[in-house]
């Protein structure tokens, strides 16, 4: 294998290799299943890794990190110029093409520097497409305090747009930067752009208020419950089990079977099975433990379920009102 005719997917599956399983395996848990199990093919059929491959290969990544770090903190001519006193012209020039190629350097940067108020000042009156396609590109904060601040009937109809957004061309999304600004981005890529989907909508739907969040899904639920029940999983991962109070914690416990308990923390973060341990007896402890210890090969499929299982005793929870769950766009007192 040389360097030079080596594919994206044998790089990577080197990387992690010359990472360490640990490293690796938290880089996975950031991986759709399909991407793992691509990898995963790759880094089976690799066979003794020459150290001068191995060498250039975290050589690569190391200067793609930078360059992505000189990218976001001061922009595309910020980390030109860095890179071309370290590394020369041609190096930086490529680089450069090959992050702005893959990252897609996004549409409406000026917009994600902008107050959310005098944005929604702006786009309230804009069709519900116009909307959702500008809140796909802005940071989830903002799009969540603007998402909050629309009439109720038109939050559901900018939701669900945004849910099922894909792939808009290059020049809609010029026309309406130009509406929103003068200028264009320095860099904006022709090509196809993928904003929207259910992650971002997610995102958003995560930091508005919780009347925010019941009125959309609610209403969701009537027009397209597949995509309402989509979403609703996505509200709440099992490792924001960390963001519950211990009391809280406490009472999900009382709802949920050991067995499940403990299938569920075998691929859990340390940082997810310590809360957990503190709320339990020592007895009890131990006996988890003992359970996880003990337990043989599972399918990571069975793991992902009893996780999903043990978010909906949490979602049932918060919707009886005994137990709540942080929400970045309310400001709630708990006494």
């Amino acid at each position: 294998m040389r360097f030079q005719t080596m594919t994206g997917k044998q790089k990577a599956a080197v990387l992690l290799v010359s990472l360490g399983p640990d490293l690796s395996s938290e880089v996975f848990k950031h991986l759709r299943e399909e991407e793992i199990e691509d990898l995963t093919l790759e880094i089976a059929g690799l066979r003794r890794i020459q150290p001068e491959l191995r060498d250039q290969v975290l050589e690569e990544f190391n200067e793609l990190v930078l360059a992505r770090q000189y990218l976001e903190h001061g922009g595309i001519e910020y980390a030109r110029e860095l890179l071309e006193k370290a590394l020369g012209h041609n190096k930086a020039e490529d680089i450069i093409n090959r992050l702005t190629a893959s990252l897609q350097v996004r549409p409406f940067d000026f917009a994600r520097k902008t107050d959310p108020g005098q944005l929604f000042n702006f786009i309230q009156n804009e069709h519900p497409q116009t909307i959702a396609l500008i809140l796909a590109y802005l940071q989830p904060e903002q799009a969540g305090l603007i998402l909050s601040s629309l009439p109720p009937e038109l939050q559901v109809d900018v939701a669900k747009r945004l849910a099922k957004l894909e792939r808009t061309t290059p020049e809609v999304l010029r026309e309406i930067e130009n509406t929103l600004e003068d200028r264009l981005s320095a860099f904006a890529v022709d090509d196809y752009t993928i904003a929207g989907g259910i992650e971002v909508t997610v995102d958003i739907l995560n930091l508005v208020d919780r009347a925010t969040e019941k009125s959309i899904l609610d209403t969701l639920e009537g027009d397209d419950p597949e995509l309402a029940e989509e979403i609703r999983k996505r509200m709440f991962v099992f490792e924001d089990i960390i963001t519950l109070d211990d009391r809280s914690i406490q009472k999900v416990l009382r709802e949920v079977d050991s067995k499940d308990l403990a299938l569920a923390l075998k691929t859990a973060s340390e940082e997810v099975a310590s809360r957990i341990y503190k709320n339990m007896s020592k007895r009890a402890e131990e006996m988890l433990k003992e359970d996880i210890e003990y337990m043989g090969p599972v399918r990571l499929r069975d793991i992902e379920e009893t996780q999903l299982k043990i978010v909906a005793a949490i979602r049932r929870l918060e919707e009886t009102g005994e137990i709540v769950i942080a929400r970045g766009g309310e400001d709630e007192v708990i006494v």
